[in-house]
């Protein structure tokens, strides 16, 4: 695959998204469960207000669905990738902070 200039654009808008901590958070939670906001709070430790408009820029660009359980609104990660991507992303940045080596 060359990288054209559509998945250049795509790529990028993700890691835009990628680029901001609260959401970063949210998607690393979501990567490994489902969630509603009020659990996403409790684990980002910041308001349910910003997780919530947070929440609702993920789902506009297609990186978070969602489904009903009775009232509440259960959020998940879209796909696989994503959830990869944003695992590997932790991991780097725990080499950045612990000096760990990098490897392959």
């Amino acid at each position: 695959m060359v990288p054209d200039r559509a998945r250049l654009d795509a790529a990028t808008n993700t890691f835009r998204m990628l680029s901001d901590p609260t959401r970063l958070h949210i998607l690393w939670v979501l990567a490994d469960t489902e969630a509603d906001v009020g659990a996403l709070t409790e684990a980002c430790g910041t308001s349910r207000t910003a997780v919530s408009q947070h929440l609702a820029k993920l789902r506009f660009t297609g990186l978070v669905d969602t489904r009903k359980d009775g009232r509440r609104v259960i959020y998940r990660i879209r796909d696989g990738h994503l959830a990869r991507l944003v695992r590997e992303g932790m991991n780097h940045a725990d080499h950045a902070v612990t000096g760990e080596p990098a490897h392959d």
